[in-house]
């Protein structure tokens, strides 16, 4: 029983830790997205 519990700590913290900073790193690369169209955009009106 004890094994189990070793083994959770040592894989569920490090999965829960990953997925925690995917989901977060996700939403970054979403705003950067919207961003750069927004950049994009900008250019092409003062400079196209």
């Amino acid at each position: 029983m004890e094994d189990i519990w070793l083994q959770v700590s040592n894989i569920g913290f490090p999965m829960a830790l990953a997925i925690y900073l995917l989901v977060r790193v996700e939403k970054k690369l979403d705003d950067l997205t919207v961003a750069i169209s927004t950049l994009g955009e900008t250019l092409r009106r003062e400079f196209g």
